[in-house]
């Protein structure tokens, strides 16, 4: 997975051609309307305000694609006091779309320094946040057979991928042993899933750099209660290729995204051990209805926005939209838990 997103020129993320958005093989949020970015700036506004608005807020956002959501941030934070403080970071592993973001991002060029990979950060004081990043982490696969877990490898025959099983390692082993056996579940052969150890990692870097502040995770997934449940019996591995799903990786290699579902247990009990405390977690309908979402529109449009912005809201908010299927998680490092609004009307960081 590691290759056919990342390898060097040939890699989904990393080929010359690599393209985000509804010209590409999929699209996020930020392309559904600008207020998705309006309305993380709001949310960038309240955590300035809570650090007690120092001189320097930095914004580092992590794999920003095509920059969209990046340029509807700072086009919605220029009207804002906090803009003269703001220091913008992106983090960007290709070369390709480092290129899109600064045509993307030209008029903000002062505010923006770019990084290719998360250790070459400066320390910094603010929120660092991803959108649809952590899903696109590589992942293990692991696979219950004759009642032991084990990992599924790849091999190469006649020109062919072939799958085998191998037992595990010990970094897998744990990893089962701490957020599978939930509530006496039990699984049967057959029964395959994903680990992403990656997301620890990445825990323990950015918690070095982040001196104090916010991390803000938006990604689609579920608690490890829902994750590691016998009805999701395959997984949630699974690629896109022109706007196409399919469950095969072994097929467009290099020209198709690869992820599976964020385990947001896993954030939340890796982040607390890095002084990394829960603010929130819930669906990110309902954190962008309490962020005030209604009080975006109305200074965008007034009491009557179009038809076409009603639909892609609703695409945004609704559960068959995203709605449900992503979620909002925000965790703090510093000597307090401040209170956000986007998870005045729903908060479940209780239920991870």
């Amino acid at each position: 997975m590691e290759m056919a997103l990342y390898y060097p020129e040939l890699g989904y993320y990393s080929r010359p051609g690599a393209v985000v958005g509804r010209s590409g093989d999929f699209y996020t949020s930020a392309h559904l309307h600008k207020l998705f970015g309006a309305m993380l700036g709001k949310q960038m506004i309240e955590m300035w305000i809570h650090l007690g608005q120092p001189k320097i807020f930095n914004i580092v956002e992590m794999g920003a694609g095509m920059g969209l959501l990046a340029k509807d941030m700072l086009d919605y934070l220029k009207a804002h006091e906090i803009f003269d403080r703001l220091k913008y970071s992106i983090v960007e592993i290709s070369p390709t779309l480092r290129q899109k973001q600064a045509e993307t991002l030209a008029e903000y060029q002062d505010k923006i320094l770019w990084f290719d990979r998360i250790e070459s950060l400066h320390d910094f004081e603010g929120c660092l946040f991803s959108n649809e990043l952590l899903d696109a982490f590589p992942v293990r696969l692991v696979q219950m057979d004759d009642g032991v877990f084990k990992e599924v490898m790849v091999s190469e025959e006649g020109g062919t991928f072939r799958e085998t099983l191998a037992p595990c390692d010990d970094d897998t082993q744990k990893y089962i042993d701490r957020f599978f056996l939930q509530d006496g579940e039990t699984f049967h052969d057959g029964y395959r899933t994903e680990i992403n150890l990656g997301v620890k990692e990445w825990l323990e870097t950015l918690s070095r750099k982040l001196l104090r502040g916010f991390v803000m995770t938006i990604d689609y997934g579920y608690p490890v209660w829902d994750y590691y449940s016998q009805r999701r019996n395959r997984g949630t591995l699974l690629c896109y290729h022109r706007h196409r799903v399919n469950e095969k990786p072994y097929q467009n290699i290099g020209e198709q995204d690869i992820t599976a579902h964020i385990n947001f247990s896993s954030l939340k009990v890796w982040g607390e051990a890095l002084e990394l405390k829960t603010i929130g977690f819930c669906p990110q309908g309902t954190y962008l209805v309490s962020l005030g979402l209604d009080e975006a529109i109305k200074e965008f449009y007034g009491e009557e926005p179009a038809t076409g912005l009603l639909l892609n809201l609703k695409a945004l908010i609704l559960p068959e939209g995203m709605g449900m299927s992503h979620k909002v998680m925000i965790q703090y490092k510093g000597e307090r838990i401040p209170p956000l609004r986007g998870f005045s009307f729903r908060n479940e960081a209780d239920r991870l």
